[in-house]
């Protein structure tokens, strides 16, 4: 049967679908029945989109890197002050808090990795856009004289992207210890620390 004409809306619709479920079930207790149920679809009509449930999460990682990425790049090219690009890369980079459903599965995404190599391919891409867009921050503020670094600019994109990824990923697991607010004020310490002071 022809898939219908408006595959690029239906797509969409079924990877928001994933993400609401994933973030209900897990990625490990995902079923295509459990996407379909989300998205108001019988699982039928699901495969007519996507050949098994492996294939839609291929995309579904693909559109999370995009969109966290992307959205967090426009942000830091609203402004041309390095300190403020830094803090709003910060913010940007942390999730809103637990029930944030995208940040949660990206997170979720990573144990996939070994075991698939369009996964793991994912991964790395998101890895080198979020050092991507650490390096240029620090960059910019090494030119500027904003920034007086002790560290040079990749290590500092690669301890950022660390930071960022262990205090977001016990945010998303509900850590009560451990708020956003808290997590952006660590970072932006250790930044001024290192001779790179955020602002906000």
């Amino acid at each position: 049967m022809a898939r219908p004409r408006n595959q690029g809306a239906r797509r969409q619709a079924l990877i928001e679908a994933t993400y609401s479920a994933g973030h209900k079930r897990g990625l490990r207790s995902l079923s295509l029945t459990d996407v379909a149920e989300q998205a108001g679809l019988s699982r039928g009509t699901v495969l007519y989109y996507y050949d098994d449930l492996d294939a839609l999460l291929v995309e579904a990682h693909s559109a999370g890197v995009e969109r966290f990425c992307d959205e967090r790049d426009r942000l830091v090219g609203e402004t041309d002050d390095p300190r403020r690009q830094l803090g709003i890369a910060i913010r940007a980079g942390l999730p809103s808090g637990p029930e944030d459903a995208l940040m949660r599965l990206l997170y979720e995404f990573d144990f996939l990795a070994g075991n698939s190599a369009l996964h793991d391919e994912l991964v790395q891409k998101m890895y080198l856009r979020q050092t991507a867009t650490y390096r240029g921050i620090f960059a910019a503020g090494r030119r500027s004289g904003a920034f007086t670094p002790n560290l040079d600019d990749d290590q500092l994109a690669m301890t950022f992207v660390a930071l960022e990824d262990a205090y977001g990923l016990h945010v998303v697991a509900g850590n009560a210890l451990l708020t956003v607010d808290a997590a952006a004020a660590a970072m932006t310490a250790v930044a001024a620390e290192l001779g790179c002071p955020p602002s906000y």
